[in-house]
């Protein structure tokens, strides 16, 4: 996201400066040492004891303390930053999708779509059923952790009948969670790494695509061989009309309709299907859609917060100074200009946005952190939008699998009852798409 001043803001060209770095640095520092302080003292969830939107508040002080600026006018950039357009669009597009989520799950489409895989799992292939139902919730739901909260349960008791390893179900599980949300139209991922990057959604899909369907076809094959026991899965009655709206929104979304139609069709798809099989009244369906509303609410704030704190940063001249030492590494491991430069500058995005999610245990925040830095670099470096924000959402996601602190591995290991540590283990889709991803990145010539 290019943040635009206003004029008097903004120089023409400010010079480089370590200096206006210092704020996101702040902030990544509170945050990081927070999650260790609690993890120390044996606090569950220790990563997020501390708000993201509390943590970058000292930030944005310093950087309003730093800037060169008339504190009117510091604030004003601040300001301007926040009402960016591609940031105004990132958070109702955030309210849209929690909306859909919440809706969605409340009227039985999570319940359905279990219940539907289920039935089609065959006994001998438990593993890599439970990944693939696991993919298509959450590419469905856009949501890793919604899907997990669904989905794991489930896979605990059949892990119990067929008795699977149980590290082994939670990797399946979290693996397909973490493929579907990487890819989901609608996953905070993707908005916030299109909206950043001036992709649309369905470029990005295609290009993700790319990447995601090789990584998931060995992972699938994985499982496969992996596999433990059998056992009769019982069947269990589900509606198809509440699988509807998912399937709804896959398809218009991957057809290319704008993302503001297509979940607003699948919310209200959502509240007709539940007033259609069950007691769902027009009063319900508000109050699930401001629920919606509310579980964004971190990342909306964050997201605000963190368009003004990059304004400052790059006004001041602290963006100007990333890149440049970026492309002097670009430089000094290109030859050549075009294919790799480009190539160069896609292993840059990846390294930045890898690095900044092991810290703040976020793939949503890292990318929201590190979007102006990785646009500024595609521009200069020949990298198309789309393979920009798949680079950014792929990179964070393979991160965020592999993290033990971060909260998809907290949340499966508390079900399962297994560390950390241990839930990450197997997640073996994340592992696989580094490989990928990386040969692609390496080998793969660039196109428009």
């Amino acid at each position: 996201m290019t943040i635009k001043t206003t004029p008097s803001a903004a120089p023409s060209a400010t010079p480089a400066s370590f200096i206006a770095l210092l704020p996101l640095f702040l902030f990544l520092g509170l945050f990081i040492g927070a999650g260790l302080y609690f993890q120390s003292q044996g606090v569950d969830y220790a990563f997020y004891q501390l708000p993201s939107v509390i943590a970058i508040l000292p930030a944005i002080i310093l950087a309003l303390i730093l800037s060169k600026q008339k504190l009117n006018n510091a604030i004003e950039t601040f300001i301007a930053g926040i009402g960016h357009s591609n940031i105004i669009a990132m958070c109702l597009i955030y309210l849209l999708a929690g909306a859909f989520a919440s809706v969605a799950k409340a009227t039985g489409g999570v319940d359905a779509t279990v219940a539907m895989g289920l039935s089609f799992i065959p006994s001998e292939l438990l593993l890599p059923g439970f990944f693939i139902i696991a993919a298509f919730i959450a590419t469905a739901m856009g949501t890793s952790m919604g899907t997990i909260a669904a989905v794991a349960p489930v896979a605990l008791g059949v892990a119990d009948q067929a008795q699977i390893d149980y590290v082994l179900m939670a990797g399946a599980v979290m693996s397909g969670a973490l493929f579907g949300d990487n890819l989901s139209i609608i996953s905070d991922t993707t908005i916030a790494a299109t909206r950043t990057q001036g992709s649309e959604m369905k470029d990005k899909f295609r290009e993700n695509i790319i990447f995601a369907a090789p990584a998931a076809f060995i992972t699938l094959i994985a499982f496969t061989f992996a596999g433990q026991g059998q056992a009769d899965i019982e069947a269990q009655s589900y509606s198809f009309i509440n699988v509807v709206p998912y399937l709804t929104i896959l398809i218009l979304a991957v057809s290319g309709l704008n993302v503001f139609v297509v979940l607003s069709i699948g919310i209200v798809l959502a509240g007709l299907t539940g007033v259609a099989t069950a007691d769902y009244t027009m009063v319900t369906f508000g109050q699930d859609i401001y629920a919606g509303f509310t579980n964004m609410q971190e990342i909306f704030i964050l997201s605000m917060l963190v368009g003004g704190l990059a304004a400052l940063m790059q006004q001041q001249g602290g963006l100007a100074f990333v890149s440049s030492k970026i492309e002097a590494l670009i430089a000094r491991f290109s030859s050549k200009k075009g294919e790799a430069s480009s190539r160069a500058a896609e292993l840059g995005m990846a390294g930045i946005v890898a690095a900044t999610n092991t810290c703040v245990a976020n793939n949503t925040v890292s990318i929201v952190v590190t979007g102006d830095i990785a646009k500024d670099l595609a521009q200069k470096n020949q990298v198309t939008p789309k393979r920009a924000a798949s680079i950014l959402d792929i990179f964070a996601c393979i991160v965020q699998g592999l993290i033990p602190h971060g909260a998809q591995a907290l949340l499966i290991a508390s079900t399962f009852s297994i560390s950390p540590l241990a839930a990450i283990s197997n997640v073996w889709y994340c592992m696989i798409l580094a490989v990928v991803a990386v040969v692609i990145v390496t080998m793969r010539k660039r196109t428009a």
